[in-house]
């Protein structure tokens, strides 16, 4: 069995990575160069743990190569679209990317094989007609006979993905055409049955805990392409109630860390996505809810839940700039330290994050603002030119002359930083933590005044 995948990016190359591993030869598309070259050369193109022993090992062995042309595809059996779907001004998904790879799989696709198409880039409901109608014009074929579309949504965690791609909860195929389903049923067998993996120990990362066994969930396309929406508005949801509770605890005097264990032992809850934080943000839930809200707006069900989660997460990154204002009063001349530009750790992935939006209101009300990443620094300024800051090589050199540190984003080397150090390094000793990641240390022997979101304040 033959794969192609069309995008080197988060999706593709994990995807186009785990096929190759379960022995499957498979051909990426992408056209930068440079993307080409780095997976050429067994090189992830981008920030993705455990992502560049894999891909040297599948590059190692000829069954994963990379090209800029579509040659591939006449001998594909399945050809997985993995590109970008950003928003557009309105909240929409722009599928300009998708429908540019839809013409190019008509103009090379083999009309003697049957070839599976499989949208797994996050798009709306009716995606799929739309790549079949734009297959069939470019190549003139029909679909049913020589082609199928099918959605197959990706559920990766960015700095979990490997984790997720060999151990998934749920792998869900959207199509109703018998011969897809069988193929697409062939393919992901490997993965299902986890075959071979002993083999791979050194490039498969071991989860935490033993994972269940793979759920395979079949249904028509436009429904698949429901569910990847639904969940990550859900999970939005999630996030800011906890966050709408985070305030009220510090409103009454309650430890929302505490609240939130107590809440997650409810089984028909669970504590995932109950972690408090300055807000969701990234390169899918601000996208995916506002597509999902959208499109409800124009059939006519808006989901006013989705509505409030988005008014309340914009509400809680201001929520952290009031927090510093508060502490500071005016911000004018005051300098301010950000740790953390990425939306997660163990990404580099400093898409649509908190940290933009914070910053730049912290710029707005006078301040000057130093900030660190490990990962998302490059792709930070590059994403937001505008933002007046001062590029740190270290987490402690944000410390420098301060009034105020913000931890927005728990990497764990965060946690390894000399605090007591840092102490002396900063003007004022306030330190806010919007993840209540560092909460245990002893701030208030450091001489700090250490705040962090729904848990109160050391002096």
């Amino acid at each position: 069995m033959k794969i192609a995948v069309i995008g080197a990016g988060y999706v593709g190359s994990v995807t186009a990575a785990a096929f190759a591993a379960s022995g499957r030869r498979v051909t990426v598309i992408d056209s930068d160069p440079r993307k080409v070259e780095r997976i050429n050369g067994g090189r992830s193109p981008i920030y993705e743990p455990g992502l560049d022993a894999l891909l040297g090992s599948v590059v190692g062995r000829q069954l994963l190569t990379a090209s800029d042309r579509y040659d591939s595809i006449s001998e594909a059996d399945a050809v997985f679209i993995a590109v970008g779907t950003p928003s557009l001004p309105d909240g929409t998904a722009d599928l300009s990317y998708v429908s540019a790879a839809a013409d190019s799989i008509g103009s090379a696709i083999n009309p003697d094989r049957f070839t599976v198409v499989v949208d797994k880039s996050t798009v709306p409901v009716g995606t799929a007609g739309l790549v079949a109608s734009r297959i069939e014009e470019r190549s003139g074929l029909k679909r049913g006979e020589a082609f199928a579309v099918a959605s197959n949504p990706e559920f990766l965690r960015e700095g979990y993905a490997l984790e997720d791609v060999f151990y998934p909860d749920r792998i869900v195929i959207g199509t109703m055409d018998p011969e897809a389903r069988r193929i697409l049923k062939q393919l992901y067998r490997p993965l299902l049955e986890r075959h071979n993996y002993s083999s791979l120990a050194d490039v498969i990362p071991q989860p935490a805990q033993p994972k269940a066994d793979t759920i395979y969930f079949e249904t028509d396309e436009g429904s698949a392409e429901m569910i990847k929406y639904v969940s990550n508005a859900f999970l939005a949801v999630k996030i800011s109630y906890i966050n709408e509770v985070a305030k009220l605890c510090e409103a009454i005097g309650a430890d929302v860390t505490d609240v939130a264990a107590g809440v997650g032992l409810d089984s028909r809850i669970g504590s995932k996505f109950l972690q408090v934080s300055s807000g969701w943000s990234g390169s899918c839930f601000p996208k995916d809810t506002a597509e999902l809200l959208s499109a409800s707006r124009k059939y006519g069900s808006e989901l006013t839940v989705v509505k409030a989660a988005v008014e309340s997460n914009r509400g809680m990154h201001d929520y952290c700039v009031e927090k510093v204002r508060r502490r500071l009063k005016s911000l004018i001349g005051k300098r301010i330290g950000i740790l953390g530009l990425t939306f997660k750790p163990n990404t580099d992935d400093a898409r649509q994050t908190q940290a933009s939006v914070i910053i730049g209101s912290l710029l707005e009300l006078g301040a000057t603002v130093a900030v660190h990443d490990p990962q998302g620094k490059a792709m930070f300024q590059a994403l937001n030119p505008n933002l007046q800051v001062r590029y740190c090589d270290t987490g402690e050199e944000t410390a420098n002359g301060t009034d105020a540190l913000l931890l927005l984003t728990h990497w764990e080397e965060y946690a390894l930083l000399d605090w007591k150090a840092m102490r002396q390094r900063m003007r004022t000793p306030y330190m806010l933590d919007t993840r209540n990641f560092l909460r245990t240390a002893p701030w208030g022997e450091w001489g700090y005044e250490y705040e962090g979101m729904g848990i109160g304040t050391v002096r």
